[in-house]
């Protein structure tokens, strides 16, 4: 009869953690690579007209050129190249007067459309969302909370001075554990 070799609990917390530590370090590259894969892919597919145009244009011009333009490689960052260039255009144009009132008077002809109104607004306010830059009030921070010696996380909402002594205060949000959308308003000094 064989003996079995006693199992290492050690080992296999170890495992564990090196792998969902591996897993964790990993995630956000494979995020970042996602978004840009799907972006470039949406670029590529937006650019490859204009991109044929460019490719047809300077195999006229230069017809050496023909067996490099025919990579599709080539061809996939021409219409990338393209895509990005009438982007930037765009992003110019309506950053100027006239632009901004052409931007303007396609918002309210979308406005207008029931279903594409929502999409749009929703898709708006998400993309306004994500271009604000965070203050320096909006962080994170560790507070004695629920009494002096214990300590919790809190996420700091807004500073502002005491009305009568002029001390700069925060106003600081403590998430309850089991429903993190109620909580506490912890009002500190930020001393």
């Amino acid at each position: 009869m064989a003996s079995e070799k006693p199992s290492n609990p050690q080992l296999s917390l170890n495992i564990r953690r090196y792998l969902l530590a591996g897993i964790l370090t990993i995630a956000p590259l494979v995020a970042v690579w996602l978004v840009f894969n799907f972006l470039l892919g949406v670029l590529s597919a937006a650019g490859r007209p204009l991109a044929a145009v460019i490719a047809d244009a300077m195999e006229e011009r230069w017809p050496a050129l023909a067996p490099w333009l025919a990579d599709p490689r080539v061809q996939w960052l021409i219409a990338v190249l393209a895509a990005v260039f009438v982007l930037y255009a765009i992003g110019a144009t309506t950053s100027r007067v006239i632009g901004a009132r052409l931007l303007g008077l396609f918002e309210r002809i979308v406005a207008r459309i029931p279903l594409v109104d929502t999409i749009y607004a929703a898709t708006k306010k998400l993309v306004d969302v994500l271009r604000q830059k965070p203050d320096s009030s909006q962080r994170v921070v560790l507070i004695d909370f629920p009494r002096e010696g214990l300590k919790t996380l809190g996420f700091v909402m807004r500073i502002f001075p005491d009305a009568k002594t002029g001390e700069e205060l925060a106003a600081i949000y403590v998430p309850t554990a089991l429903n993190p959308t109620s909580g506490f308003l912890e009002i500190v000094p930020v001393a």
